[in-house]
């Protein structure tokens, strides 16, 4: 077996300012390897990239514009994902795939953070999109999916590059943590990249709204 990868990827955009990334798992199940991908890229985060991870799925009720009536940012695990979306510089979603498409529970997470229409909280938010599963495709087809659903929601979704994680149940050790340097890599290239693309679309989307005021 591959020793496990657990230290920090290396860099050459070193400069970087601080980025805020908040992290969402879409799968409810306390094992799940999407769990597992979204602590590996907390671990593997540079230091100028802030990670934090939401980590009340299960306290997000089904979308109901009754229940989004009843309080003014909805019902407390979805106050919390709100806040902790509106603070972030970026969404970080590493889903599961269900019979080739997105779990329900990582939908609804789009439905709640698509509303209320005059203040949603994925609109022109970059986000970037990764995913780990038993099959062999890697969560191809839930990526593609979930890609199409956060640009209906208006977010600022990053193309390239990409991360799809394949029989994934061998990729982490007991403790959680990568066993394939080149996995690794992979993630850390990807989260560079991320912090790129917030940088690149977030002064755009700032200025376009400023022409447009």
């Amino acid at each position: 077996m591959v020793a496990a990868y657990d230290s920090h990827v290396k860099y050459s955009g070193a400069n970087h300012k601080s980025t805020r990334i908040v992290a969402v798992a879409g799968s409810l199940r306390a094992g799940s390897l999407n769990r597992r991908l979204i602590t590996a890229a907390h671990r593997l985060a540079p230091p100028e990239l802030a990670l934090t991870v939401f980590d009340d799925l299960a306290g997000v009720p089904l979308f109901n514009e009754d229940l989004e009536a009843s309080w003014p940012d909805g019902p407390g695990a979805v106050r919390e994902l709100r806040a902790q979306a509106i603070a972030a510089d970026g969404v970080l979603i590493a889903t599961p795939e269900y019979n080739q498409s997105i779990p329900g529970v990582m939908k609804n997470v789009v439905d709640w953070l698509s509303r209320p229409d005059d203040a949603a909280v994925l609109d022109g938010k970059p986000v970037a999109i990764m995913g780990a599963t038993t099959g062999p495709w890697g969560t191809r087809y839930a990526q593609k999916e979930l890609r199409h659903a956060l640009t209906a929601a208006g977010a600022l979704v990053m193309p390239q590059p990409m991360l799809f994680l394949p029989q994934a149940e061998g990729a982490f050790d007991d403790a959680g943590r990568l066993t394939d340097p080149a996995v690794a890599r992979r993630l850390g290239q990807l989260l560079e990249a991320f912090q790129e693309w917030i940088g690149t679309v977030t002064p755009m989307r700032s200025a376009v709204a400023a022409a447009g005021a």
